[in-house]
């Protein structure tokens, strides 16, 4: 079966093309970060109207990239939700009307959904499974029961740990997008402030506290030591994920973990993430990087699943860019 997911929910235009869930013939990205750049951040009208010009030249060459035309495509998956509201609409419309023209099932994909799902693709996991799913606007422990079951296990209460990232970069001065530049400047620095780590019940996060500690060293410092507050700082957040991830896995008695989302991408964290994992004896899995960052090849592997599941969600479906697992 060959899948042509779509993703346009935040500021990445994709087109991939898959085939059997789990083997990625194409997997094309258009890149907004250099107009948000300007801005600090992504401006959602920006983005939305950046996908209308992308999305028909992204879409051809992912075809064209793996080799087939329209005609070898059995069923379209798109990123319907969570995200922001006109940039899943470009998406999703071009998706219907690629469905419409072509007779072709489509379905809808939740975009954190197809994060757990990258760890599909090229490997041989299979669920039972526990998730950390860590991004900009999500940060989440999920129970990955079946191919169609995912229960929440534990959910941050406030910020999302990457957007405690950008937020810190932008106070320290680093440019856009600051995860990766906190992850840059930190790579060879032994971090010698302690910063606080949230105590939240079960296996929930919060980092708002983090972030103000953070803010509130800085504003005092005459001159502060950016590189060691950055990887300070970084470690703080990296400890929490593991701590509370190892702690779920070992307690709800999952023998597999994987680790999802654009953060999923920092160094630090994967190399604790294995670190931790290696020493309990359980099978950690992480996305190659290009993977973990919003991609179309992650909704296709996902669609393929509810596909198989015997899902069909037609031309009503709409976009809900606030819903949750």
């Amino acid at each position: 079966m060959i899948i042509l997911g779509i993703e346009t929910s935040c500021d990445e235009t994709s087109a991939a093309v898959v085939k059997d869930g789990r083997h990625v013939l194409s997997n094309t990205i258009a890149s907004q970060v250099e107009i948000h750049a300007e801005f600090g951040g992504v401006v959602p009208e920006i983005a939305a109207r950046r996908h209308i010009e992308c999305i028909g030249y992204i879409v051809d060459e992912a075809l064209g990239e793996a080799g087939v035309t329209l005609a070898d495509i059995d069923a379209y998956a798109v990123a319907n939700g969570p995200g922001l509201a006109g940039a899943l609409l470009v998406g999703l419309n071009y998706a219907k009307g690629l469905a419409f023209i072509n007779k072709k099932p489509l379905i809808g994909v939740h975009h954190i959904e197809g994060h757990v799902c990258a760890n599909f693709l090229e490997t041989e996991l299979e669920p039972p499974f526990l998730s950390l799913v860590v991004s900009g606007g999500h940060t989440s422990l999920l129970a990955v029961e079946d191919y169609e079951t995912y229960r929440i296990v534990g959910a941050t209460r406030d910020d999302a740990a990457g957007e405690a990232f950008d937020k810190i970069a932008r106070v320290l001065g680093l440019p856009y997008p600051g995860g990766p530049q906190i992850d840059k400047i930190s790579c060879d620095i032994e971090p010698t402030i302690t910063f606080p780590r949230a105590k939240v019940p079960d296996y929930d996060f919060s980092f708002s506290g983090l972030k103000t500690a953070v803010i509130q060293y800085i504003k005092k410092e005459e001159n502060p030591d950016i590189p060691n507050i950055a990887a300070s700082f970084q470690k703080a957040v990296v400890d929490v994920l593991t701590d509370r991830a190892v702690a779920a896995c070992l307690n709800e008695g999952f023998a597999q973990m994987t680790l999802a989302g654009g953060v999923a991408c920092n160094k630090a964290l994967r190399q604790a993430m294995q670190t931790a994992f290696n020493q309990k004896n359980i099978r950690l899995y992480m996305p190659k990087p290009v993977y973990c960052t919003d991609n179309a090849a992650m909704i296709a592997c996902r669609g393929y699943y509810s596909i198989k599941n015997g899902k069909n969600d037609g031309l009503n479906l709409n976009a809900f860019p606030g819903r949750m697992v």
